[in-house]
């Protein structure tokens, strides 16, 4: 039996590599990489913008087919939530805040190959419950890669952080498939 079942799941998972490797790459660098965005481009717009592309890059993720008003409102609701908890992040400095786009895109990724995979006739027991665990080891790992780094620290306060991304965008995806289930009864059922 193939490792994959798919394509697809072999695309996603492969794509979780590259992020994950971009990811861990820069933990050395990230200090730096902060000031020289500070001092040239500006920090926080920067962020902003990845943060932005990386909410398109998961819509892209979970859209399957064109959504409905009710899917639609009930991603802008989704989009709304992840901006006002990235803007309400107060004790974290925007470095930090990275963590709540990073780890939305891995978690989103593992959730999207697990479902790919259970689709395709494989088991994969509670894909949300084994993608949102698999989320915050791979978050865990970056904070333990951490405190082997000189000019940088374990902290469980980014381990939450991480957690919380994995979460919330898992639990965006069980919102909007949840809605579109009700709305397709809804039109079966006159």
């Amino acid at each position: 039996m193939p490792l994959f079942s798919s394509r697809r799941e072999r695309r996603l998972w492969t794509a979780l590599l590259v992020v994950l490797a971009a990811i861990y790459a820069t933990l050395g660098n990230a200090p730096a990489i902060a000031e020289i965005l500070r001092e040239r481009v500006g920090l926080v717009e920067t962020m902003v913008f990845v943060f932005l592309v990386s909410l398109v890059v998961i819509s892209i993720l979970f859209v399957r087919r064109r959504p409905g008003r009710a899917e639609i409102a009930v991603g802008i609701g989704i989009l709304i939530v992840y901006l006002m908890a990235w803007l309400r992040i107060g004790v974290a400095s925007p470095e930090e805040r990275t963590h709540l786009f990073e780890y939305s895109l891995v978690a989103a990724l593992v959730h999207e190959a697990l479902l790919e995979r259970r689709a395709n006739g494989r088991r994969v027991p509670a894909p949300a419950i084994l993608a949102l665990i698999v989320s915050v080891l791979l978050g865990w790992l970056d904070e333990g890669i951490q405190s082997f780094l000189p000019n940088r620290v374990y902290d469980l306060v980014d381990v939450a952080f991480n957690a919380l991304a994995a979460t919330m965008i898992i639990s965006a995806r069980w919102l909007l498939d949840f809605v579109r289930r009700k709305v397709q009864a809804r039109r079966g059922n006159p």
